[in-house]
């Protein structure tokens, strides 16, 4: 491998680059703007949840309980229904997703010892449903216990006292941020490099490489050298906006992210080297890039949905997606600040990807014409 050629095959790419603003566009606003946007429209937090009351008591003891719903945080009453048609028709329409019903003998049953109150719950939206008949059962169960104490004194045998590490507010931004941060470069650097090579035949340039002596490792790597130092940046920038716009920690060694990104990069870069050597049309090679980047690294990565949760063969599929192992390293360094004596099969991992991705992009990339 001839180092002038190498850095003349890198300086070649890096003009090519600076002549298409669509390609600069996506390589240098595009991914700070996705972080951005979907780290503010992303949200796992269940918060403001529209509820109606409809109480049928009207006693002291039901607006306390009602009080209670109110000064959680998490509940905003929207709506006090006449009947329970006028639940009915609230739930349908999805004015309000929990509907608390409190009996006309709320009172009466407190003093006797037992007093059912009921709870109704829009189980169109699953997930919140069921975070929302958590925080409902815990509010209620808290009421009980202020029940049971009044007037004289009352302590539970047994106490919990919860701390929670690495996300003390558990704000869903700190587990999003560093995940979309692997996600958006897991699609941006494949749909950069997927460009290269069939730029090179669309354009017919092709024909005055093939008449140099440049050999194909010189190529592949020359036209990787520009995109890395882009990623890197690129990186560089989604931490100081996550830190910035969001307040995400960053616990860990900025070095070892670093070192674990740049392995990264290699790979997924690679990879549109070989999408773009392969199918030789810049239309057809964003598409592949896209598909095969942005599903998987969505959807399989571990980013939206558990893996522990997918049905077994989904999870073997997980292995070979490259997001998976890279989300593990942000979230490691960003939130807990652990170290390689932990990342060490993530980064073995990268290291792997990494070479695969080379070694098939220099094999799938020839100079002949025919």
């Amino acid at each position: 491998m001839n180092i002038a050629r190498l850095l003349a095959m890198a300086r070649k790419e890096a003009i090519q680059l600076r002549r298409d603003p669509g390609s600069l566009v996506m390589a240098f606003l595009l991914p700070v703007v996705l972080l951005i946007f979907f780290g503010y429209a992303i949200s796992f937090d269940v918060k403001n949840i529209e509820m109606a009351v409809l109480d049928e008591s009207g006693s002291a003891r039901s607006r306390a309980l009602i009080e209670a719903f109110e000064s959680s945080g998490y509940f905003n009453i929207v709506a006090y229904p006449a009947g329970y048609g006028d639940v009915d028709q609230l739930l349908e329409r999805g004015k309000v997703r929990l509907a608390l019903i409190i009996p006309p003998t709320f009172d009466r049953d407190l003093t006797v010892g037992r007093a059912p109150v009921q709870i109704l719950l829009d189980g169109a939206d699953a997930n919140t449903a069921t975070i929302s008949q958590n925080y409902a059962t815990v509010i209620i169960n808290r009421y009980s216990i202020d029940v049971v104490a009044e007037g004289r004194r009352f302590v539970l045998p047994a106490e919990v006292e919860g701390r929670v590490w690495y996300n003390e507010t558990l704000e869903s931004r700190n587990m999003i941020v560093p995940g979309l941060v692997a996600v958006i470069m897991s699609i941006i650097a494949a749909m950069l490099t997927a460009l290269t090579i069939a730029r090179e035949w669309e354009r017919g340039t092709m024909e005055q490489l093939a008449a140099t002596p440049v050999h194909r490792l010189e190529v592949v790597i020359g036209k990787l050298i520009p995109y890395v130092g882009i990623g890197l940046f690129d990186v560089a920038i989604a931490i100081v906006a996550g830190i910035v716009f969001f307040g995400v920690p960053l616990r860990g060694n900025i070095l070892l992210l670093a070192v674990l990104t740049l392995l990264f990069l290699i790979g997924a870069l690679s990879f549109g080297i070989f999408i773009s050597a392969a199918v030789k049309t810049q239309v057809l090679a964003t598409q592949v890039a896209l598909q095969t980047t942005y599903l998987p690294a969505l959807l399989l990565s571990g980013f939206m949905f558990s893996i522990a949760t997918m049905p077994i063969f989904l999870q073997a599929v997980t292995y070979v997606v490259p997001a998976r192992y890279f989300i593990t390293v942000t979230k490691g360094i960003f939130l807990k600040g652990v170290g390689l004596d932990v990342l060490w099969a993530e980064a073995l991992a990268m290291v792997i990807f990494a070479t695969v991705g080379l070694t098939a992009a220099i094999r799938a990339f020839k100079k002949e014409l025919a």
